[in-house]
């Protein structure tokens, strides 16, 4: 009657052992460290870095515990773990020194971290510790104020560049186009050309609301967005900035940045274990804008001491050649929809690119105008230029088109992700900055912590004390409950924040509701004349109907927030929905386990150890 089979026992014991080895990693810490970056997106970082990294605290007599490269994207990211927080700040300044000898030009960025002392062992079979989140292990946050009206300036500017298209491939003649505050302005000599103008835009270009006014040398033909436009171009512009984000941070290294919108116009952005503000912000400063001019084609290159030729501009390659450029934009990143790394006709490295519909159609043009001449890609980081790569329009192209010129295939797959990264929609600006150290999350997490222990002791010493053996069970089935969450946390590398904790407090008190309500029913069967044996099976299978219902309805509560909430509220319900699934699985299956181990083979059992049971008078 109360005997597991073999198999559930096995399945317990495998539940407990894959548990162990994910919770172990949490215990170990971490250790201070220093993390060398890419802060340039056209730097490399490999192997060769962390050999140079190696000789540099070799010589500077800096004694490290170990050296690590790790993959971020197309390019790395080192790591040196040190032994005490003394070394870490004397092997950043040296790294500091020798990586970024101009520090008003930093190539590389530098920054104080914190990397887990997991065993290789451990993390070779992926058991990694939980990521805490901003209040528990430190960081920096920012708020960042977006530039509604830089974007609708873009914008325009983009849509300027397709109303000459439009108007020159109808042969519209005008007398000018410009741009007037956040309108467009086309101005023509005749009111019947500046009609047909109209109807022609007003079909081709949904985001403007084109009307014909009488100037003072003619008519004009004045474009103003519509409402619905002006809002989808400002949300667009956030998101399009949060997903530039991402893609830079990520590259990074950072360990679970948060990167969500607040607010109709502003991003925070956190990232925990960078203790470093200036650092910090040299990686949000990574968001680059990437454009494509036309080169000078019969000056392309400047020699030392030469200057460039009036109406251009000049920008430096990686190696340092100068580049002439002339100053017309003829697609900026944010017209990109994709690219991706491939081979040409002779299988020579290439890049593949596919631009949206409008830049599809200025590019079409300017080729077909400009064949064998040499064209470039630009990349806009902190205001300063650097060229990506010059290449020579072969023939009229389009919407998709090749990059050749690329030395190997890996600087191909370099290219293609900092084009998909695309560029930011608008400018943001830093309104809010914070750091919390690292002594301030160790408190946090000590009191966090504290105040779990406080309340699983008090449970226990409850439970043991009203319901004896039973209580005890109950004790180790609310210690497994707690083990088995930490440990599914760790394996989904969740991030733990202070409500996380909270989540984890109110998962013991609902934990042990489910044993209560066991206990309470198998009392309730030897009251009413059941045996020992009976009362046990009997209590286990009638109470599995009112845990599973009460843990049904807080779980949709929990999914409820999950789905609605953000920020400390969805840490919350992760947190919360997983306590209540593990609950389940201790209180009922676990608990049961203990039971049938300890009474299940007495066939002539004539008491069982759950408190007293007051049986009623007759």
């Amino acid at each position: 009657m109360n005997r597991y089979p073999l198999w559930k026992y096995i399945v317990i014991v495998v539940a407990l052992l894959i548990g162990g080895i994910y919770t172990i990693p949490n215990f170990f810490g971490e250790a201070p460290a220093v993390q060398i970056s890419a802060g340039k997106a056209t730097v490399k970082i490999d192997l060769t870095t962390q050999e140079r990294v190696a000789q540099l605290l070799t010589q500077a007599n800096i004694e490290n515990k170990g050296i690590q490269f790790e993959r971020a994207g197309n390019n790395g990211t080192i790591k040196i773990r040190l032994s005490s927080t003394d070394n870490q700040l004397k092997a950043k300044d040296v790294l500091q020194k020798a990586f970024n000898p101009d520090s008003n030009d930093p190539s590389y960025v530098v920054a104080l971290n914190l990397i887990s002392n997991t065993p290789a062992w451990l993390s070779s079979m992926g058991a990694m510790p939980m990521y805490l989140g901003l209040d528990l292990r430190g960081g920096v946050h920012f708020l960042l104020q977006v530039d509604m009206r830089g974007a609708l300036q873009k914008k325009l500017e983009s849509l300027a560049t397709d109303t000459r298209t439009q108007l020159r491939e109808k042969s519209l003649r005008h007398n000018g186009i410009e741009r007037q505050n956040d309108q467009i302005a086309v101005r023509f000599p005749k009111q019947e050309d500046a009609s047909a103008a109209r109807q022609l835009l007003n079909k081709n270009l949904p985001d403007l609301d084109f009307n014909v006014e009488k100037s003072s040398d003619g008519f004009k033909l004045v474009g103003k967005f519509k409402e619905s436009a002006l809002k989808e171009v400002q949300e667009n512009a956030v998101k399009q900035n949060i997903t530039t984000l991402h893609n830079r941070v990520n590259e990074l290294g950072v360990a679970e940045p948060v990167i969500q919108q607040q607010g109709q116009d502003r991003i925070i952005v956190q990232l925990p274990g960078v203790q470093d503000t200036a650092r910090a912000k040299d990686i949000i400063g990574r968001t680059a804008t990437l454009e494509s001019r036309l080169a000078d084609p019969v000056k392309t290159y400047l020699l030392s001491g030469e200057v460039a030729p009036p109406g251009a501009d000049v920008f430096r390659t990686g190696d340092g050649r100068q580049v002439v450029f002339k100053r017309s934009v003829i697609f900026s990143g944010d017209r990109i929809t994709s690219a991706s790394a491939g081979f040409d006709s002779n299988q020579r490295p290439a890049v593949n690119i596919t631009l949206d519909s409008a830049g599809g159609r200025v590019m079409q043009e300017i080729t077909r105008e400009n064949i064998g001449k040499p064209m470039g890609m630009i990349l806009f980081e902190k205001g300063r230029g650097e060229v990506l790569t010059v290449a020579t329009i072969q023939s009229e192209f389009g919407a998709k088109f090749q990059i050749t010129g690329q030395s190997s295939t890996e600087s191909a797959n370099d290219l293609a992700l900092l084009l998909r990264a695309g560029s930011l929609a608008a400018p943001m600006e830093i309104i809010e900055e914070r750091t919390i150290g690292p002594s301030l999350g160790a408190d946090n997490i000590a009191k966090g912590f504290n105040s779990v222990i406080y309340g699983f002791c008090a449970i226990a010493i409850f439970m043991m004390a009203y319901y004896l053996l039973f209580g005890f069970f109950s004790v180790i089935a609310l210690a497994v409950n707690l083990f088995l969450l930490v440990a599914i946390l760790s394996m989904l590398q969740a991030t733990l924040t202070l409500p996380g904790i909270a989540a984890m407090a109110l998962a013991l008190g609902m934990a042990i509701d489910s044993n209560v309500l066991i206990n309470e029913r198998i009392r309730e069967e030897l009251r009413a004349g059941a045996t020992p044996q009976a009362a046990i099976a009997t209590g286990f299978e009638r109470a599995w109907g009112t845990i599973l219902d009460s843990n049904i309805t807080t779980l949709i509560a929990g999914v409820a927030l999950l789905a609605f909430g953000s920020g400390p509220v969805r840490g919350f319900a992760v947190v919360h929905s997983l306590g209540i699934l593990t609950s389940m699985f201790s209180a009922v299956f676990f608990a049961r386990g203990l039971a049938n181990l300890w009474y299940g083979r007495q066939k002539k059992l004539q008491k069982i150890s759950i408190g007293q049971v007051w049986r009623p008078t007759e």
